[in-house]
C-alpha cells in the first residue's frame, strides 16, 4: 500500500514544514470563495512533493508567490490538475466533460478571493 499522503507533521521534511508555514501565514489574506473552510488540514503529497491545504469535500488550495491561496483543481475526466488559469490554457484541449467543468467554475464560483 502506497502511503504517498500524509497530515501527520512528523513525515514533513525541513522543506515541506516551510511550505506549511507559507500555507498557514497566507490564510490571514483569505480563502478562495470555492473553497470550504469546514475542517481545513494541511495535506502533504510524498510522491509529487505537494504541500496543500484541504478540507473535507477533498478540496485542495495553494499559495501563490503573493502569499495569497488559490484554489486548485482536478479536472474531472482526464484528471489535469492546475490553477484555473493553468487548466484554462489547456481548454482547447480538453475533454469536452472537462471544458464543461471549467465553464461551471468560471460562470458560477467566480475566481477571487475573500
Amino acid at each position: 500500500m502506497n502511503n504517498a499522503y500524509t497530515e501527520n507533521l512528523s513525515e514533513f521534511g525541513f522543506i515541506e514544514l516551510i511550505e506549511a508555514g507559507k500555507l498557514l501565514s497566507a490564510i490571514k489574506n483569505g480563502f478562495p470563495l470555492d473553497f470550504s473552510k469546514e475542517n481545513v488540514k494541511i495535506g502533504f503529497n510524498k510522491d509529487f512533493g505537494s504541500v496543500f491545504l484541504t478540507n473535507e469535500n477533498y478540496e485542495v488550495c495553494m499559495v501563490d508567490d503573493d502569499g495569497n491561496l488559490f484554489s486548485y483543481y482536478t479536472t474531472p475526466y482526464q484528471g489535469l490538475e492546475g490553477s484555473f488559469e493553468e487548466l484554462m490554457e489547456e481548454y482547447e484541449e480538453m475533454h469536452v466533460d472537462d471544458q464543461a467543468y471549467m465553464q461551471n467554475i468560471k460562470e458560477n464560483i467566480r475566481i477571487t478571493t475573500c
